[in-house]
């Protein structure tokens, strides 16, 4: 069976999460995933978080589907020999700090010279312009910046980062989208072009209307911890064997559902009751007749009383739980994948299905500079040179 991207080649310059992240959803479906790592300086990423036998596992993730090389972009003949290799391919990620790629001879202008119908993914916290564009950026500067964090939080407590790379991932997903964009431009006008995104403002896209809000009312949206503004109730509540479960009442029907099954019939005939925006404005007393329901119950009964009675619930899983839970493993969310340093590692999947075209994870995020040699040599470089090109450090 094809993969959409089998024929893409792309090269991965990126280092931490975002662009590596975006890379490996292309490899995902096919893409040639050649990832460039310094020497000297391997990806920070293989270092992050927990390692098991000195083996970084957050780098397992990152780097699946990609060959390894290794390639001293600041010394002139590893800036030639990236140029060499760019001849021939469809994407380029990177993601440093804006002029960089220009100080070695590697902008846009010199790589469009060399390949007319290169795709340039330029990931950086802030742009490419503007007066933070040579600020170093991160995800958690995005989540600060975005208004996310403002956002998030109780009400009384301070702005909240989450304690994962959300910016970061939902600009590798950004990403992606905009290199398929690109690559169906290049389709129709033979051209390639160079994809600017910032980190910050993806994350921003997926908070919905604040700025219209603002625009439009002069609102600005409040902390409210696991509550919200548009609907009630709507929390997370601890069940009588100290698990939780969370609840949702965006439809009108369901809410009705949730205060029958709690007991609390007559509150469905307040007036108030009728309108999310109503319900929202007496959360603490929904709040406290769901609450008091379920803390008298073990999370497995009030699961299977809120699917009986067709209200919206869902337990408050860990990794654990999600290991066992049987809707997951229908889907095939979580992949065991073969590897050639830990055996086999399980991880997230490709997070979606193609039914005719499906992605995969063929292998995990391989060692430093595994692949050096056979991707270079492919370009006619023979051992010799390469073992002195290794000597001097620009292997």
């Amino acid at each position: 069976m094809t993969a959409p991207l089998d024929g893409v080649t792309v090269v991965d310059l990126a280092t931490l999460f975002a662009g590596p992240l975006a890379a490996a959803f292309l490899g995902d479906f096919g893409a040639d995933v050649i990832k460039v790592e310094h020497p000297a300086k391997p990806d920070p990423s293989r270092g992050h978080g927990p390692a098991r036998d000195g083996v970084g596992l957050w780098w397992k993730v990152l780097g699946r589907n990609k060959r390894t090389v290794t390639l001293n972009l600041s010394d002139p003949d590893g800036a030639a020999l990236l140029r060499r290799l760019l001849a021939d391919t469809d994407v380029l990620v990177e993601n440093f700090r804006p002029g960089t790629l220009e100080r070695w001879g590697l902008g846009p202008a010199e790589l469009h010279a060399v390949n007319p119908r290169l795709v340039i993914t330029r990931i950086s916290g802030f742009g490419q312009v503007g007066p933070y564009a040579r600020r170093p950026g991160f995800g958690t500067l995005a989540e600060a910046m975005s208004g996310f964090a403002a956002a998030t939080g109780e009400p009384d407590g301070p702005p909240t980062l989450p304690p994962f790379g959300l910016a970061d991932s939902v600009s590798a997903l950004a990403a992606a989208y905009a290199v398929m964009l690109a690559l169906r431009a290049r389709d129709v006008s033979g051209a390639g072009q160079v994809v600017d995104l910032a980190i910050i403002e993806p994350i921003m896209a997926m908070l919905g209307p604040q700025i219209t809000w603002y625009d439009q009312l002069g609102y600005v949206q409040p902390r409210l911890g696991n509550r919200s503004n548009n609907n009630a109730p709507r929390n997370t509540y601890r069940c009588a064997d100290g698990r939780w479960v969370a609840v949702s009442t965006s439809a009108q029907s369901i809410a009705e559902r949730v205060l029958r099954l709690v007991g609390r019939p007559e509150l469905i005939d307040e007036p108030w009751f009728a309108t999310g925006s109503g319900r929202a404005a007496h959360a603490d007393e929904l709040d406290a007749a769901v609450s008091a329901w379920v803390a008298k119950r073990d999370r497995d009964e009030v699961v299977a009383a809120f699917e009986e009675a067709q209200a919206a619930v869902a337990p408050v899983y860990d990794v654990r739980d999600i290991l066992a839970d049987p809707q997951y493993a229908a889907l095939g969310t979580v992949r065991t994948v073969p590897d050639e340093e830990l055996g086999e590692v399980r991880m997230q999947n490709v997070p979606f299905r193609l039914a005719e075209t499906p992605g995969e994870i063929r292998h995990a995020g391989r060692r430093h500079g595994q692949d050096t040699d056979a991707v270079f040599g492919a370009l006619g470089l023979s051992a010799e040179e390469l073992a002195a090109l290794r000597e001097r450090g620009v292997l």
